[in-house]
């Protein structure tokens, strides 16, 4: 498949599908987040179950000027148990993806990773993966983990970028390019991700992790400034032209992010991973149309 450089590009690419998908939306009552699926389903991406206060799901809808009969409504007015039944649609396939609404995060989460009703998988690792579209770079970076792990050790960094991998290849990048991002490139045991990023590098090298180029550490102008690899003189395969940042914090990677969406004019779609199922969880201040990319991208993993 010819590569998706844009997010508008992964929207044209999952309607040209001709399948919808079904979410289902715990405690739905959230303004921005029923305008999102609003779009969504006039534009044919979802088909929608809205889990809430019906009658605060309708007045939310008629305020973000969306049609309220477009979307199944099941009403269970208690957030916690509103959620739960949303991700027991998800969980037994009664529904395709599952989003946050109101709920406060802690509380969607706990339903999420519970052991008998939730999806994530026993002993697997949750992280997060966003595609982030900015105007100065050519295509879109995919970026962990901004939202989930807040050191993460060498399990969770190789998982963190199976993960990316296997969501850039959904983009039709057959061998994405992975840059460990610290503050420099040269090794110092200084920094605690050194000898995990060591690591990962041989594990490159000798095969055992696969179908990317992994390179590390690398700073940020290295792995997405071709200007920066000359002028450096640093031999790195990503070569200024990076795929992937791995970061190696998450304090590292939110204010990254949240600095391309608040001065780089940045829009983002991004998801849970490691879940059984796709797995929406959105900033109360993402704008409507990264809540819009957001569920494109849901439909692509799904």
């Amino acid at each position: 498949m010819q590569q998706i450089k844009t997010l508008d590009a992964l929207v044209a690419h999952v309607k040209a599908t001709g399948t919808r998908k079904k979410i289902a939306v715990a405690y739905a009552q959230d303004a921005n987040t029923i305008g999102a699926i609003g779009r969504a389903v006039a534009e044919g991406l979802v088909e929608a179950v809205m889990v809430g206060d019906r009658a605060e799901i309708i007045a939310q809808a008629q305020l973000q000027g969306v049609d309220a009969s477009s979307f199944e409504i099941v009403h269970i007015p208690d957030e916690v148990a509103s959620t739960a039944e949303a991700v027991r649609m998800v969980k037994q396939d009664e529904a395709d993806i599952l989003m946050k609404g109101l709920v406060g995060t802690d509380k969607f989460l706990r339903a999420v990773l519970n052991k008998e009703k939730g999806l994530l998988p026993p002993k697997a690792v949750m992280s997060y993966v966003c595609a982030i579209e900015v105007p100065k770079y050519h295509k879109l970076l995919f970026v962990t983990d901004t939202a989930v792990l807040p050191y993460p050790d060498l399990k969770q960094k190789l998982a963190m970028i199976d993960y990316s991998v296997k969501m850039a290849r959904r983009f039709g990048i057959e061998k994405p390019k992975v840059a460990l991002l610290g503050a420099s490139e040269k090794m110092s045991s200084g920094f605690h991700y050194a000898q995990d990023y060591a690591v990962i590098c041989k594990m490159a090298d000798r095969g055992q992790i696969k179908d990317c180029i992994i390179d590390g550490p690398l700073d940020l102008f290295l792995a997405c400034d071709k200007a920066s690899v000359e002028i450096k003189g640093v031999k790195t395969p990503i070569d200024g032209d990076a795929d992937v940042l791995v970061f190696p914090s998450l304090e590292a990677c939110n204010t990254f992010y949240k600095g391309l969406m608040l001065f780089g004019g940045g829009e983002l779609g991004g998801l849970i991973q490691g879940t059984t199922k796709p797995v929406v969880v959105m900033s109360r201040s993402e704008s409507p149309a990264s809540k819009y990319y957001c569920i494109a991208l849901s439909c692509l993993m799904a």
